[in-house]
């Protein structure tokens, strides 16, 4: 093997469990679709340029990444603060600013941390939400 193709492919196992534990990007109509569908809900309202935001989800992928369980049940949405800060689904979650992780299943919010980075915090919520998915 060459040495520039063994260093590629290096990269590329390197980078692949954090590619599988990519949320999806909210678009309007994706939350109401996947709790209709049954989904347990986790919103993380975020802003590329938050501090705040990145040590959260850094938390989040190494709680994912201990737990590949999370993954598997509960749906992670990624709310864009700059996009989607007044949107409709903002207004009616009362988001008070980016950094706010939500938890939704059906029609009732099971938990939120709002500026919280704690990872006992963050495990919490992201329990509660998977006890919610395998109920």
């Amino acid at each position: 093997m060459k040495r520039r193709d063994f260093l590629t492919l290096t990269a590329a196992a390197s980078l692949a469990p954090w590619a599988a534990q990519a949320a999806a990007d909210y678009s309007p109509g994706l939350v109401t679709k996947a709790l209709n569908d049954g989904a347990t809900v986790f919103l993380d309202f975020k802003a590329s340029w938050c501090s705040t935001c990145a040590a959260q989800e850094r938390v989040i992928n190494a709680l994912k990444a201990e737990n590949p369980n999370y993954e598997k049940a509960i749906t992670f949405i990624d709310v864009d603060w700059d996009q989607h800060g007044k949107s409709a689904l903002a207004k009616s979650l009362r988001i008070p600013r980016r950094s706010t992780l939500v938890v939704l299943k059906g029609d009732k919010e099971l938990g939120r941390i709002v500026a919280g980075t704690s990872t006992k915090d963050i495990k919490a919520l992201m329990d509660t939400a998977l006890v919610a998915a395998t109920a």
